[in-house]
């Protein structure tokens, strides 16, 4: 244990940014996407990687950390003890690391997490290792040390090469929609991307893929070809719709009769159906039907469509207005928010105001042109401590040129006094949106910190 345990959990955090800092400063000069490295250090640590329970394995664009949500819950309320690896965190790193016990997984506490650090920080010696990579050895030794029925695994970039494909043997993989993005490590071709993502696939173990492009399907069926990988694909070989507000999950051996995701939007129907799909083709586990009920009901992801009910920023927005927030960040988790938005507007209709900070990394004009004649007003406001965040005027900018009406404030606080200027009638709504860690900063800011 390190002698670090027992401290007050703000100096805990304090203490995990800084074994983070000093593995950051380890991490190579040519950045690449290799298994070299943490494959070296998983020997070191007696390789954990081969001590696991069972792995549900997730790759794909958008729609990862959702659909292992709908994992989690429905597993759980099914009684199995559940292990989750998920990433980027919204405020505390032990978000990454949720241990499985009957009933309800929780996040890793301070002390066993600062002691798996530092224990794969003197393991490593120094040598060359990405922040991700000695990151996921963390996760697999935690993991390695609990038992639990099983353990859900977001890749991190990509797929082939991500630190997470270590694990030979998975019981199921799962392709979530693919898009264009991170295509500086991926390629700019969608062709190019479903390559690594599909570089999950594992010879004769059964692969869930949801919905996707003509040309990324395409690479995905040779690939599971190639790998002899059973496949079963969303609209061929099973359907999640909602009808009549309810979700109804169809396959070869029959149907289900849901209550409406918890999470919000249309695109959680399908990361709900993949999940249900996946579990359906693992009848090892023997979900109950009632498990399926209640895991729609209670899985949780937050920052993803996530209307705010009350805290600091709640407080600071016109009186009546609503206050959303979504961490979106590419073209195809815009039309995913802007759909959702849409269906909302129908409902109930309320002048639409975008909060909207973003990376340079990210394809800002192709986020933004999904709200064009669906906002009233943009304001942009930079992304705290990111170092790759675009300027707010930037983003104001690509904005007036799609049509949108931008300004562009300091941050957050000053944006929900901008908007409470405008003094609209009805109150608006205002979704918060365009990076995790915008959104992650908004979650600190308002005191609703994920448990």
């Amino acid at each position: 244990m390190s002698a670090f345990s027992g401290r007050d959990d703000k100096n805990c955090m304090n203490h995990i940014d800084n074994i983070v800092a000093r593995l950051t400063a380890l991490h190579p000069r040519r950045i690449d996407l290799s298994l070299d490295r943490l494959q070296r250090l998983l020997a070191v640590l007696g390789h954990p990687e081969q001590k696991l329970p069972p792995v549900i394995h997730v790759a794909g664009t958008n729609g990862k950390g959702s659909t292992i949500a709908f994992l989690r819950a429905i597993l759980e309320a099914g009684g199995k003890r559940v292990h989750a690896y998920t990433s980027p965190h919204l405020i505390r790193f032990n978000e990454r690391f949720r241990i499985g016990r009957p009933g309800e997984s929780r996040l890793v506490t301070d002390e066993e997490l600062i002691a798996t650090m530092e224990e794969c920080e003197r393991a490593n010696s120094g040598a060359a290792i990405t922040v991700f990579e000695i990151t996921t050895a963390v996760g697999l030794l935690l993991f390695a040390r609990h038992p639990a029925d099983v353990l859900l695994l977001e890749v991190g970039l990509g797929g082939r090469l991500d630190a997470t494909n270590v694990i030979d043997n998975p019981l199921i993989t799962i392709i979530t929609r693919i898009s264009v993005d991170h295509s500086d490590f991926l390629g700019s071709s969608l062709e190019k991307i479903a390559a690594e993502k599909a570089g999950i696939l594992k010879r004769g173990v059964p692969a869930v893929v949801a919905s996707q492009p003509r040309d990324a399907l395409a690479v995905i069926e040779r690939q599971a070809a190639r790998l002899a990988a059973p496949l079963k694909i969303a609209g061929a070989d099973w359907t999640a719709t909602e009808e009549r507000g309810r979700l109804v999950y169809q396959d070869e051996t029959g149907l289900l009769d849901l209550p409406a995701p918890k999470l919000y939007g249309r695109h959680q129907f399908e990361n709900a159906g993949l999940a249900i799909a996946a579990l359906r083709a693992a009848p090892q586990f023997a979900i109950p039907p009632a498990a399926y009920e209640v895991g729609m009901v209670k899985a949780d992801w937050p920052a993803r469509m996530q209307r705010l009910a009350h805290g600091r920023l709640v407080e600071l927005a016109p009186v009546g207005s609503e206050l959303w927030l979504d961490g979106g960040h590419n073209p195809d988790g815009g039309r995913a928010i802007a759909a959702a938005l849409a269906d909302l507007e129908e409902r109930v209709p309320r002048p639409l105001i975008l909060i909207v900070g973003m990376l340079a990394s990210k394809d800002c004009q192709g986020f933004l042109s999904n709200f064009a004649g669906l906002a009233r007003r943009m304001i942009a406001v930079p992304v705290p401590n990111a170092e790759k965040g675009m300027s707010a005027e930037a983003v104001a900018g690509i904005a007036r040129d799609i049509g949108l009406s931008a300004t562009s404030r300091d941050d957050l606080s000053e944006a929900l006094d901008a908007v409470r200027k405008l003094d609209l009638d009805p109150p608006p709504r205002i979704v918060v949106t365009g990076s995790l860690y915008l959104a992650g900063d908004a979650l600190r800011q308002n005191g609703t910190v994920p448990q």
